[in-house]
């Protein structure tokens, strides 16, 4: 009796039937589109791939295009150090040699000031030396007491002229000897067939040097060839 009250009732409701073949087909349909849609995951994960394949790329490539700029930069830097150091190196050089310039001119002229220092004060002395040899010129004939005030102004003479030679003092005292104009200064030029020409004939004022220096020259009578002579 049950089993026929159970099979009536399915034969009686066809909705069970038809509910049961609706469920059949929205399972068959799942798992139609599971292995389409995860077809579908693959093929999106084959095209993302390359895409970030191809971003590493893209910025190692944008990293060494900066670091050839950064080493380009440094290149330039370092070539504008370079001329910087050599123009250091060339105002150190220069520098070295007018610091040494200009300790060679303060040693020469400190050497000078030591060496003619006196100049002033010989020109000032001079004029003595002259008049006492004036003296002595005047007196070269007389005798007597003349005489004697001779031998003293001689020996003062010659006591001044020692002094003057300790301090490099020289007398230039060219008669007979060739003109110099370094050292002689020509007040006349007199025909004499006798001597060479351009020699000194007379001295009229005698010349004086201080370390090699001229001081004063020596005022002259040079000779000359006579006029008409061959």
């Amino acid at each position: 009796m049950v089993v026929n009250e159970g099979q009536q009732k399915a034969d009686n409701d066809p909705s069970e039937e038809v509910v049961t073949k609706e469920q059949a087909n929205d399972q068959t349909e799942a798992a139609e589109s599971a292995p389409q849609s995860g077809a579908g995951e693959v093929v999106d994960a084959g095209e993302t791939a390359p895409e970030n394949t191809e971003q590493p790329a893209d910025q190692a490539a944008a990293a060494a295009g900066e670091a050839a700029e950064d080493i380009a930069e440094a290149e330039i830097t370092l070539e504008h150090l370079q001329r910087e150091l050599e123009a250091a190196r060339d105002a150190s050089l220069r520098a070295q040699a007018e610091a040494q310039n200009a300790r060679r001119r303060a040693e020469q002229d400190v050497e000078k000031a030591r060496k003619f220092a006196l100049e002033r004060f010989v020109s000032e002395l001079l004029p003595v030396v002259d008049n006492l040899e004036r003296a002595l010129e005047s007196t070269a004939d007389g005798g007597g007491e003349i005489k004697l005030i001779a031998d003293g102004v001689d020996l003062t003479l010659r006591s001044l002229l020692d002094a003057l030679k300790k301090f490099n003092i020289e007398q230039i005292d060219p008669a007979g000897e060739p003109f110099d104009p370094q050292l002689h200064q020509a007040m006349s030029m007199v025909e004499n067939p006798d001597v060479e020409p351009n020699s000194v004939l007379h001295v009229m004022q005698k010349g004086y040097t201080l370390s090699g220096r001229l001081i004063r020259p020596a005022m002259v009578l040079v000779s000359k060839d006579p006029e008409g002579a061959a």
